[in-house]
């Protein structure tokens, strides 16, 4: 079985092609966006997929969206990360840290106190949001000045060094979804009349920006970034987003990332053919993909990989399954997002 056997991306040599896909779960503390010991049980559990890729995870105290989500932007930080970076190299598995910052998608009840939230433009996301006081409308971003951007470029620089401090094998950078870069990317989000919206040149400056920057740390074989055009999540429009997908592939297929992971959604377009005309590298492909399904997909030589997301909540031993003919085990949704062990990191395994 293809899905099974090694595979090479950019530095990191994978045991096998079944890719866990990130999913925020909600578990980290509160109070200091801390990994804890229950997300250290919960990915050592899941280390023999061929790579892990972590939760969103934000490079500033600005950058966060959601309550109880992790941070990679303190040295506390780091350390317990590193802990668990450590954990699962100790089973034989690789991990990476995907970079997420939320931008507009935000209320001021999940961050610290005083802390904003920004975007390109000051246009509110339509919609709401959880927070421990329950569904509240998402609060309006501050347009982010010249020096704002310059400062978030950093942060994402800083933390991608704090994770290869911590030993994470890589990087990913969150480019879909209705975050920030895909803010940036898009004519509903961004306003802007200066040199980073207006244009479609302008529009794709500030992700270019940022994965040069990203790139510089450690070479551009340890970073990788996650696209889904035409998402419409989170109240995310674009009047043209194959043309801005288009020439972002274009401009970034020349840095040499370890990959392209690509959201497929089938019922909107065929974005792996998009991502195929314009982008050179191997890609992992995402979107509810089945044993069968992703060994056939394997079969284009560009797609190097398959991630898996929901049936790595509830088969942590996936690959294992996978590899015997086992039946999935069914998650339970309603604990997707609830703290504490139940529902995370008590799944049961066949091993």
């Amino acid at each position: 079985m293809q899905l099974l056997s090694p595979v090479k991306l950019g530095r990191m040599s994978l045991a096998n092609r079944v890719i866990m896909a990130p999913m925020t779960r909600s578990r980290a503390d509160a109070q200091d966006d801390m990994p804890n010991q229950i997300m250290k049980d919960y990915y050592v559990q899941r280390a023999g997929a061929g790579l892990i890729i972590t939760e969103g995870c934000h490079p500033s105290a600005e950058g966060k969206g959601y309550c109880r989500t992790p941070g990679m932007y303190t040295q506390a930080q780091q350390a317990a990360w590193a802990e668990v970076c450590d954990a699962v190299h100790a089973r034989g598995g690789k991990i990476v840290l995907q970079l997420m910052h939320c931008g507009r998608v935000a209320h001021s009840d999940n961050k610290a106190a005083g802390v904003r939230t920004v975007g390109p433009s000051a246009i509110p996301a339509q919609g709401q949001i959880y927070t421990e006081a329950g569904m509240q409308d998402f609060v309006m971003p501050v347009a982010m000045s010249l020096d704002d951007i310059e400062q978030t470029i950093a942060d994402y620089v800083s933390a991608t060094k704090l994770a290869f401090a911590a030993g994470f094998d890589g990087v990913e950078l969150h480019c879909t979804s209705g975050y920030l870069p895909a803010q940036f990317l898009s004519t509903g989000t961004n306003h802007r009349d200066d040199q980073y919206g207006g244009s479609l040149e302008n529009r794709l400056r500030f992700v270019i920006e940022l994965l040069t920057a990203m790139t510089a740390v450690d070479g551009a074989d340890r970073v990788g970034m996650r696209i889904c055009p035409g998402n419409p999540f989170n109240d995310l429009h674009d009047d043209d987003h194959c043309a801005t997908f288009a020439a972002l592939l274009d401009a970034v297929d020349q840095m040499g990332l370890a990959y392209l992971h690509v959201i497929r959604m089938p019922k909107i377009q065929d974005n792996i053919a998009l991502a195929k005309a314009h982008f050179s590298g191997p890609l992992i492909v995402n979107d509810s993909y089945s044993r069968d399904e992703a060994e056939a997909a394997l079969a284009d030589p560009q797609i190097a990989a398959v991630s898996f997301g929901r049936a790595f909540i509830a088969n942590p031993d996936l690959p294992y399954r996978f590899a015997n003919d086992f039946s999935l085990a069914e998650m339970n949704p309603r604990l997707l997002y609830s703290p504490g062990p139940e529902g995370y990191c008590d799944y049961p395994v066949s091993q």
